[in-house]
């Protein structure tokens, strides 16, 4: 990505962002109560606004304006899949099967569920494994995706250069290049980590709700200044013959098999039984609130890919000859964003960083201190040593992330994006499958569970390894990502099965209230009252789910 020129009026807008989200952090931290729930899950305060906004704004990071805009200057209108499949089928699946059991039982995290409806071993397998995913894979790709964005946009590479050659010292380009990046990774995880550690949720969720803001308007500033630069309304129609959100199911990149299997696993598994996404829900006023929350976010992913789809759709119109896809986003900023603007998308993109990384600091203390240090390392703990806990851990999953940002800096010879969608493709078959089965059928088992969590990786391993020696014929199916990772959750389905089917299962007494039926759609009676009219969940659920179907029939 080439440096852009900044105006005055540029640093001045990204520094108001800045400033204003360390000031948010702060007052947030300073309002923070003293017990463990206060902490980890803002004291059970969250409105449904709150709820949807910060899982939007969590789940949003630097690759959605790099990486996505990429996309869809390449690939086109089936860059919207990607969030529109979590609407239909991943927060489906929290919002009419998981959310329910989550609330009710009033569950810290989504280990506490496989432990109660399996045993620890399941609990603890979950929670390292998940860790593990976190820092090594969320937490440190977007420490250097925000990184590399920073360098890139603002040519920090070269103006260390010419500050070292100004006081005598010679650099050369990668020894500035090393020096800038670890520069902006270390700035972006202390500052986030401020706030993170200091305030727990509440004040993730509170800076939260601002990034988010920051991210819509930066996103529409763009995509406006795209649309006016294309034509208008009619520039983006006349690319719509080429938009289609099924592809053959040999396409090597968004196959429709996708939808049988790696989108219903990754789906399910990050969007209903992830700590990072699920948290908010659980920190809802009540069931109403947490129900609501969720339909807020399937309008919020309805309307992001949007945002950030459309500048990638008219690139190719604008700037045909990129050099490479991920040219797509800095171009369009430098050629026709204005002054003010350009600060403006800066700060939503690095709103889109400290976001993504808070939630996933906040996440990680969550799990080590209730799903390892309370139940094994200090059962008796009073809420302050619990709460002290957490904050120490959070500084130590920083100082972890900004390690493994350092050797991605060093060793990464791929896109990162690609990274994390090989990362979640080795846990998440197993993980789903966990989940699902644990709650649909009561005859699954403690051995059946951590069979499939356990054969995940060497599955996908085997399946990587196997491939080249399939018959030709068999590659264009088999290759593509998407239905590779397919195959493994539905193997790991039927090696679940089938260990159940030969183990014993726990009694009906030690598992009621945790396996679906159709009770569970029920509210309790006091959320009944209020879901009536215009307050209704189903309601609100059913006009954006029959949205997303239209724009699937539409496009197909």
């Amino acid at each position: 990505m080439e440096a852009m020129e900044l105006s005055r009026l540029d640093i001045a807008v990204f520094t108001a962002y800045i400033l204003g989200v360390a000031v948010l952090g702060w007052y947030a931290s300073r309002r923070v109560g003293a017990t463990k729930r206060d902490y980890f899950l803002a004291g059970d305060r969250l409105p449904w606004w709150m709820i949807g906004g910060s899982i939007v704004a969590a789940n949003i990071s630097s690759h959605h304006f790099i990486g996505v805009i990429g996309t869809a200057y390449k690939h086109g209108f089936v860059a919207m899949c990607i969030e529109w499949a979590a609407i239909l089928i991943g927060f489906n699946a929290l919002l009419w099967i998981f959310l329910p059991f989550y609330i009710r039982n009033g569950f810290y995290t989504m280990p506490e569920f496989l432990q109660r409806r399996f045993g620890s071993a399941a609990r603890v397998t979950y929670a390292a494994l998940i860790l593990v995913i976190y820092i090594f894979v969320e937490i440190s790709a977007v420490l250097y995706l925000g990184a590399i964005a920073m360098n890139s946009l603002f040519d920090l590479t070269g103006r260390l250069q010419s500050l070292a050659g100004g006081v005598g010292i010679s650099l050369t380009g990668d020894q500035a290049f090393l020096a800038a990046m670890g520069g902006c990774i270390v700035l972006l995880a202390l500052f986030t980590a401020f706030y993170t550690i200091a305030g727990g949720l509440q004040a993730v969720v509170w800076t939260e709700l601002v990034q988010l803001g920051v991210l819509l308007a930066g996103g529409l500033a763009l995509s406006f200044a795209t649309l006016r630069a294309a034509g208008g309304w009619s520039g983006l129609m006349a690319t719509s013959g080429d938009w289609h959100l099924l592809l053959p199911a040999t396409d090597p990149n968004f196959p429709w098999t996708q939808y049988l299997g790696s989108f219903l696993c990754i789906s399910i598994f990050y969007c209903a039984a992830n700590q990072f996404i699920v948290q908010r829900t659980l920190a809802a006023r009540d069931e109403w609130h947490a129900r609501m929350g969720v339909v807020f976010t399937d309008y919020l992913k309805f309307l992001m890919p949007l945002i950030i789809v459309v500048p990638g759709l008219l690139a190719p119109r604008l700037f045909p000859a990129l050099e490479a896809p991920d040219m797509a986003f800095p171009t369009l900023v430098r050629q026709l964003l204005p002054p003010g603007l350009v600060g403006l998308v800066m700060a939503g993109l690095i709103a889109a960083v400290m976001s993504h990384l808070s939630g996933a600091v906040n996440s990680c203390t969550t799990i080590l201190t209730v799903d390892f240090y309370l139940p094994y390392i200090h059962p008796g703990a009073t809420d302050r040593q619990a709460i002290r806990f957490g904050r120490i851990m959070g500084g130590v999953i920083v100082a972890l992330g900004i390690f493994w940002s350092a050797v991605l800096v060093r060793h990464s010879d791929r896109p990162v994006f690609v990274y994390l969608l090989d990362a979640y493709g080795y846990v998440t078959p197993g993980v789903a499958t966990m989940f699902l089965l644990g709650i649909l059928w009561k005859r699954t088992t403690h051995a059946g569970a951590m069979a499939a969590g356990l054969l995940t990786i060497p599955l996908t391993v085997a399946a990587k390894l196997v491939v080249p020696y399939l018959p030709a014929d068999w590659e264009p199916y088999l290759a593509p990502f998407a239905n590779r990772t397919g195959i493994v959750f539905w193997t790991c389905m039927l090696v679940g099965i089938v260990v159940s089917l030969v183990t014993q299962p726990k009694p009906d007494a030690e598992i009621a209230g945790l396996i679906w039926n159709r009770r569970s759609l029920s509210l309790p009676p006091e959320i009944r009252e209020k879901s009536r009219g215009l307050r209704s969940p189903f309601l609100w659920w059913a006009i954006i789910t029959a949205i997303v179907l239209f724009m699937y029939v539409r496009y197909r």
